[in-house]
């Protein structure tokens, strides 16, 4: 030991061990656990000074989250259009428009801020789902401008709305043969762009400054920021491109002792063919360090269920709309996920609709017959409509779930009336069965998709509370033990961190967040409103920036943003 011995003491200290669960102090050396217990526990161990700033304050592991976007801290540069507000990472409220003509205002007054006419209005977080059948076209946004190119990337990140500028710029016009360009009956393109092939056309007008940006140390300081605010010490960035100067990135910030994160970046598959995707994983995992912990890849299939692009078995969609798009040729996908598994490189696979979640058990079970990858802990990323005989095949080859449990506030209602109707809609995000099949579970928020908020989704997976107020799938509810240990042990395991994180025990990284309420004695219906103070990483402190106020606001808009 290198270290002056230094003693936490807490009002109560969750460990999340199951051989002691409740403490009141730490011993940290190091920046790891040293000894936890009593007083008298911790004093056995030559100890050189007391902490008493969190004897009012309970404490818990440093919360995971295993499936959000370091885009989290680029994607407040550009303009937040949300139906519900959101906390920037600097703390500020933005969002709450409640009608498309809110959104289209808001704009108007962020194209006079402008003062470089060539620039483009980049905006992001609009979600057309919560305005019946009301569409965003390009004539709406050519009425902010028709000179300058303006993209609105949804809240889903699987859709985009342009102007007409763009769809000039882009080559998109009458005679495009690309799938995922909406049109309208006389068939031209309405300004609506659906998953993967059709938005980056348009990306391509403004460069890769939009949304997919290259990261870079600031950007991940923005990151670290929202994840101290919501209590969270350890975050994923699933689908990165993890070029030179993203690893670069990542290295420098990792680096400073004082970057309140550790980050576990995946690799986006797509990005590259997969014995170059090896060999690149390979390499970077060399320069893994105490927070950079590189080494899983993410696969994407589908698209997302509110956005209508997920892949669905019979019936569909409630409302009839077409079946969704795959990513990736089938085929493809089938050969990628083969190689990856024979390399012993663990998978984070993204499927949404049930369609998609059975062709990756499919696929999986074929490749892992053929390859075998003891203790693989490949995970189904969102998985929201698993049925439970597919729950029941991926325990049975010990696939791993992370569901994401703030779909039933944010689309909930819309999911009963909309997308997947009154039954289907019950068994979404199904932790319950999941847990009771046997599956390793965590739960998540997607971030920046929605709020990085890891109590708020424990909230969510308890509660199953709609925005409008209903229980979708009381059966699917799951315990408050039950949810906070999917967002600490459960995450960790997902990550293969758990011997690092996910607990306080001894040995372990002196992470934790720094709770001003206990989320074991608040009734269920409160976790949510739990105010964090910060976290402590390495068992220094980092100050949460979202003061007097929980992490996710639930207002929704008001009157005047209505109009």
């Amino acid at each position: 030991m290198t270290d002056t011995i230094r003693v936490i003491r807490a009002k109560r200290i969750h460990t999340m061990s199951r051989n002691r669960p409740i403490a009141t102090h730490a011993a940290i050396s190091d920046g790891r656990i040293l000894a936890v217990g009593d007083a008298a526990d911790c004093a056995r161990w030559n100890v050189g000074k007391i902490d008493d700033r969190f004897a009012d304050r309970v404490l818990m592991p440093g919360l995971v989250e295993a499936h959000a976007h370091a885009m989290e801290g680029g994607v407040w540069k550009d303009l937040f259009l949300g139906y519900f507000r959101r906390h920037a990472p600097d703390g500020r409220l933005e969002g709450g428009l409640g009608s498309p003509r809110a959104v289209i205002e808001r704009l108007k007054e962020r194209e006079a801020q402008l003062d470089d006419p060539d620039a483009p209005l980049l905006a992001w977080g609009f979600d057309p789902i919560y305005f019946g059948a009301a569409r965003l076209t390009r004539l709406d946004l050519d009425e902010v401008s028709t000179t300058r190119p303006i993209l609105i990337i949804h809240a889903s990140f699987h859709l985009m709305t342009v102007n007409s500028v763009v769809l000039m710029r882009g080559g998109m016009d009458k005679a495009t043969g690309v799938e995922g360009i909406l049109r309208d009956p006389n068939g031209m393109p309405t300004g609506e762009l659906r998953e993967m092939a059709a938005m980056f056309m348009a990306q391509k007008v403004v460069g890769d400054a939009f949304a997919l940006r290259d990261i870079t140390p600031d950007i991940l300081g923005r990151f670290a920021q929202s994840a101290v605010n919501a209590g969270v010490t350890t975050c994923t960035d699933l689908h990165q491109k993890l070029t030179e100067g993203v690893v670069a990135a990542y290295v420098s910030a990792t680096s400073d002792e004082d970057f309140p994160l550790r980050c576990v970046p995946a690799l986006a598959a797509v990005s590259m063919p997969p014995a170059e995707g090896i060999r690149r994983m390979e390499e970077i995992r060399r320069l893994a360090n105490d927070r950079f912990h590189p080494g899983p890849v993410k696969v994407m299939t589908d698209g997302s269920i509110q956005g209508f692009s997920a892949r669905l078995k019979w019936p569909g969609y409630h409302n009839g709309a077409p079946n969704g798009i795959w990513n990736m040729p089938p085929a493809q996908l089938r050969d990628l996920i083969r190689a990856y598994n024979a390399a012993r490189i663990q998978m984070h696979l993204h499927v949404n609709g049930d369609q998609a979640s059975e062709f990756a058990i499919d696929v999986l079970t074929g490749a892992l017959a053929d390859a075998p990858f003891p203790d693989h802990r490949h995970v189904l990323q969102h998985c929201q409509m698993a049925d439970e005989s597919q729950f029941r095949r991926m325990a049975a080859t010990g696939i791993c779930a992370n569901l994401f449990a703030n779909h039933i506030y944010f689309w909930g209602d819309q999911h009963h009336a909309l997308t997947m109707g009154p039954d289907r809609a019950q068994r979404m995000d199904a932790c319950a069965t999941a847990l009771a099949s046997g599956v390793p579970l965590a739960i998540h928020s997607d971030a920046p998709i929605t709020p990085l908020a890891p109590l708020f989704t424990a909230w969510c997976a308890v509660n199953r509370r709609t925005a409008s107020g209903r229980v979708l799938g009381a059966e699917e509810r799951i315990s408050v033990p039950e949810a906070l240990r999917a967002i600490t042990l459960g995450a960790a395991w997902q990550l293969k961190l758990d011997h690092l994180v996910g607990s306080i025990e001894v040995g372990k990284f002196a992470d934790f967040a720094v709770l001003e309420d206990d989320p074991f004695e608040v009734p269920p219906e409160a976790l949510k409103d739990i105010r964090i103070a910060g976290t402590l990483v390495s068992g220094r402190f980092h100050a949460s920036r979202i003061t007097g106020a929980p992490p996710v606001p639930m207002a929704l808009p008001t009157a005047e943003v209505r109009a």
